[in-house]
């Protein structure tokens, strides 16, 4: 346990955390593939050959929506190598909103980026969040599910460094046109998770837990917004932090 605890500052609230882990066992019937990166990525929010590799989904389960337009098209991808986890949204928007500038302010509701992740294969009590609008403002965090009298607890000291990029297609705050959409890359280090990660090391055939979301905003003003994700959120529950709602990815060469 020595290395585990060198490594894991968050130790005490990670173990409470796996103590509490649902459906430990449990496997996806259809996990997402994660393909090694074939090429060196160039995170710039440019869908280049690099990405072309890789299973690619569309987050198809959509909620709060009230017009055909709050269920607009995204597709995901995902990479790896021996640094870096990428993660790439490639999202259809007419109505291009970004607002949030502050780091672990309120990007979320903007249109949003967010990938949720759990580095071990089960779906544990707790999970690593990066949400990201399209000013780059970070809200991340490590997320803890019923830490006590079934109350949830966030981690917000949790301030990586990890790169990001977008590209947009249209006008953003403008809603006097039509935009076309936007795209946003990520290169998340290994070593954030370093320590915790050793249940499942990035390699193939080992798999994680987690979830990809999309905020998706149509008003230039007001907090109303719809959002998509890749693995449907049970109808009892009101947001997207339940690990029960995640799936899986697993590595493949």
């Amino acid at each position: 346990m020595k290395p585990f605890i060198y490594f894991c500052p968050f130790l005490p609230l990670v173990v409470f955390a796996c103590l509490n882990a649902i459906s430990a066992g449990e496997t996806s019937d259809s996990p997402f593939k994660v393909s090694k990166a074939k090429q060196p990525i160039k995170v710039d929010g440019k869908l280049d050959d690099g990405w072309l590799h890789t299973e690619v989904r569309t987050l198809d389960h959509y909620r709060r929506y009230e017009t055909a337009d709050d269920r607009q098209k995204s597709k995901f991808r995902m990479l790896w190598d021996e640094q870096n986890l990428y993660v790439f949204f490639e999202c259809d928007d007419k109505c291009i909103t970004a607002r949030e500038t502050k780091r672990d302010g309120q990007p979320y509701f903007d249109d949003c980026a967010e990938i949720f992740l759990i580095p071990a294969p089960a779906k544990l009590d707790m999970h690593y969040g990066f949400e990201v609008n399209l000013n780059k403002a970070s809200n991340d965090f490590i997320f803890l599910t019923h830490f006590y009298q079934d109350k949830h607890t966030i981690i917000k000291s949790y301030d990586p460094e990890f790169e990001v990029e977008v590209a947009v297609h249209g006008t953003v705050n403008d809603n006097s046109d039509t935009d076309k959409g936007w795209n946003m890359e990520f290169a998340i280090p290994l070593k954030l998770f370093e320590g915790i990660d050793s249940i499942s090391p990035v390699a193939p055939g080992n798999r994680w837990a987690f979830q990809a979301i999309r905020q998706d905003r149509n008003d230039a003003t007001g907090d109303r917004r719809s959002w998509g994700t890749l693995f449907e959120v049970g109808k009892e529950n009101n947001g997207v932090h339940e690990p029960e709602d995640f799936g899986f990815l697993e590595f493949v060469e």
